[in-house]
């Protein structure tokens, strides 16, 4: 997998940034889909594992599933067989599910749409699943992508933010993605979410690629904090914070194994830390201060 719809460098980051949710009136519920796939699109499953965080930390429910027999080679795709609670063997095959939520103490409903990324018909998956999405009164999309790139995992995970809707991009600030070239299944479900008039977001976290494995939690994280300021929800990722500590301690053993990994984890970080230095600013610890402040609000009785 290589670097694709996405730039490594984090953008429109300014503090003039807006909301991603436009105001609504009181009571009215906003409802966000936020869409993952496994495959081509996942580097490390940091994608399609920040959505099953999410998911199940706000005990999201299956409201409906797409027929796998449509759009799966199950030669390249296999099921897979699993053991349930009482011992019997079952066939899991790959699907896509899609689950409801509400985000806690707020007006945000969140559809999650997680599954393995399609053999077959892309246009027509895509089309079905807008199909629900229409039907679940969907007003946003948010598309959740990780790819390889040239990144220390010493230094934090850049996530870039990007969007095809112009009145969305001139709103928050954000470019048009500048990638050209082959597209996976997010790629397509953004430009259909644009054709039916839904406002769509990307967001693509860059993964290390000497460390290319799943799980990745420091990309994890690095994707809800993320989510987490476009909702303008806080997340309790305390425990995933502490995978993603204990991930980059054992990174930092492995490479000093290897001198040959070791220095190119320095020249790396040398790389990103002068790339920062032009751009340095207060604004990443304003957005961590922020983030603090709501959540300490929230513990407060």
């Amino acid at each position: 997998m290589n670097s694709f719809e996405g730039d490594t460098a984090e953008q429109g980051a300014g503090p003039e940034r807006e909301r991603f949710l436009q105001p609504v009136a009181d009571g009215q519920r906003v409802t966000v889909m936020l869409a993952a796939f496994e495959g081509w699109n996942d580097a490390g499953e940091a994608a399609s594992d920040s959505l099953r965080y999410l998911n199940k930390l706000w005990g999201g429910k299956k409201v409906a599933s797409i027929d796998a027999d449509e759009y799966y080679d199950f030669q390249f795709t296999r099921p897979t067989v699993r053991r349930n609670a009482a011992g019997e063997r079952k066939i899991k095959w790959p699907s896509t599910r899609i689950y409801k939520a509400s985000a806690p103490n707020s007006n945000v409903d969140v559809i999650f749409v997680q599954g393995t990324e399609p053999s077959y018909k892309w246009r027509a998956y895509t089309a079905e699943l807008l199909v629900h999405a229409e039907a679940l009164n969907v007003d946003y999309v948010v598309l959740v992508g990780a790819l390889l790139a040239d990144v220390p995992h010493s230094r934090p995970i850049p996530v870039s933010t990007s969007s095809d809707d112009a009145p969305l991009r001139e709103r928050m600030n954000l470019e048009a993605s500048q990638y050209e070239g082959p597209v996976g299944i997010v790629g397509v479900l953004s430009e259909v979410a644009l054709l039916a008039g839904i406002p769509a977001v990307s967001l693509w976290a860059a993964v290390p690629h000497y460390v290319a494995q799943a799980p990745s939690p420091k990309a994890q994280l690095a994707l809800l904090h993320r989510i987490e300021e476009l909702l303008q929800v806080p997340l309790d990722t305390q425990e995933l914070a502490e995978e993603a500590d204990a991930w980059e301690r054992g990174v930092d053993e492995l490479a000093t194994e290897d001198p040959e990994i070791a220095a190119y984890v320095r020249q790396l970080e040398e790389a990103k830390d002068t790339a920062d230095l032009p751009e340095a600013s207060g604004e990443s610890i304003a957005r961590e201060f922020e983030r603090y402040l709501k959540r300490r609000g929230q513990d407060r009785p």
